[in-house]
């Protein structure tokens, strides 16, 4: 706009300049506009808005109160196996789901209602303050209590005890539902991980027929599953695989074990060969490293890689890592054949499967 067309224009259209503002400086083209003037808000004159206001910033920190309240419900009363099925998500944990849904609503409710309080109830005064290098002298402390005094004067808090009190009952509750999580620390596992279901005399039962597993039917080069006899009756409801119980799942996974025949001579380990029977020998199934699930096998390096992380163990060599993020050996599970030609077990694993825990000793 040229000097001409701004001499056009009426004075009282031109917008109000702060008196901050100031003509630029020799060599800065540059003006500091300053601020605009201040415009109160409907809660500033109006009393009846303000405690409208203070009603639904209570509300927000109320509604936080009973969501923490809620996530606590559904951490001790919902069965952390149920499964609901919502359109579009597929199925999903029935507790995850109201955990997450709880807790979120908790946090943000606590932040709705503070940014909302902030906007309508505490001073929003612009000040400008000019940026100085940090000391610590008496002068600056004195100053920083009296900001603070009169931020907490601006805040209305002393004036507003319904605000105050629910967003401290919010505040007070939230860490509640982080005090519950440790519920779950115990009691403690004790020797729980150390045992499988695999006892001496236990026959290694083929985890695709069902029927003890004969030395014959080892094929060299091919690996086999197998599972301790009974697994599926002792856990399992009336035998129904599609219907396994959770804690059906847990043994068969701690009792997994891969069975593999090598040749005699191409074992390196002596207690290796002594624990198998004519170089079948059989390995934990779980991997050392997380725990993942091991299933492919190269047949002329005897090595047993784990898909999730590639962590490799040589079955031909106690089971030992060769390449990877796996800490330990593979447990192998010391067998024989027993009176009827089957192969069975010895005696359970001598060390913990699957992932390495902080109290293996």
């Amino acid at each position: 706009m040229s000097s001409q067309d701004k001499s056009e224009v009426p004075e009282e259209h031109l917008p109000e300049v702060h008196a901050s503002a100031h003509v630029p400086a020799e060599g800065d083209p540059f003006a500091d506009p300053g601020l605009p003037a201040h415009e109160p808000r409907v809660t500033d004159i109006d009393e009846k808005a303000a405690k409208r206001a203070e009603r639904q910033v209570a509300f927000l920190f109320v509604i936080s109160m009973l969501s923490t309240i809620g996530f606590i419900w559904a951490y001790v009363g919902i069965d952390k196996r149920r499964i609901i099925d919502i359109f579009f998500f597929g199925k999903i944990g029935a507790q995850n789901l109201a955990l997450g849904g709880f807790l979120g609503l908790a946090l943000f409710c606590i932040g709705a209602g503070a940014i909302h309080w902030a906007r309508t109830l505490m001073t929003d005064e612009e000040i400008v303050q000019e940026r100085h290098e940090f000391t610590s002298d008496p002068e600056t402390r004195e100053y920083a209590i009296r900001e603070f005094t009169q931020g907490a004067a601006d805040s209305v808090i002393g004036r507003r005890p319904l605000i105050r009190r629910t967003m401290i009952g919010a505040m007070a509750l939230v860490p509640l539902s982080g005090v519950v999580l440790l519920r779950d620390l115990g009691p403690l596992p004790g020797t729980k991980l150390r045992h499988t279901d695999w006892k001496p005399g236990v026959e290694l039962i083929n985890e695709a027929t069902g029927l003890p597993i004969k030395p014959d039917d080892i094929v060299k080069g091919s690996l086999t599953m197998v599972l301790p006899d009974g697994l599926v009756e002792k856990y399992g409801p009336a035998g129904q695989k599609e219907e396994l119980s959770h804690g059906w799942l847990e043994k068969a996974g701690m009792s997994a074990v891969l069975v593999v025949r090598l040749e005699p001579e191409d074992i390196k380990s002596k207690k290796e060969l002594a624990w198998g029977y004519e170089g079948i020998v059989a390995y934990s199934k779980i991997c050392t490293h997380v725990g993942c699930p091991i299933g492919l096998y190269e047949q002329q390096t005897h090595h047993l890689l784990c898909p999730c992380h590639q962590s490799t163990f040589d079955l031909a060599d106690d089971g030992k890592v060769v390449f990877g993020p796996a800490a330990r050996s593979l447990p192998q599970l010391k067998i024989h054949v027993n009176e009827a030609g089957n192969l069975a077990a010895t005696q359970d694993f001598t060390e913990p499967v699957g992932a390495s825990f902080w109290e293996r000793g």
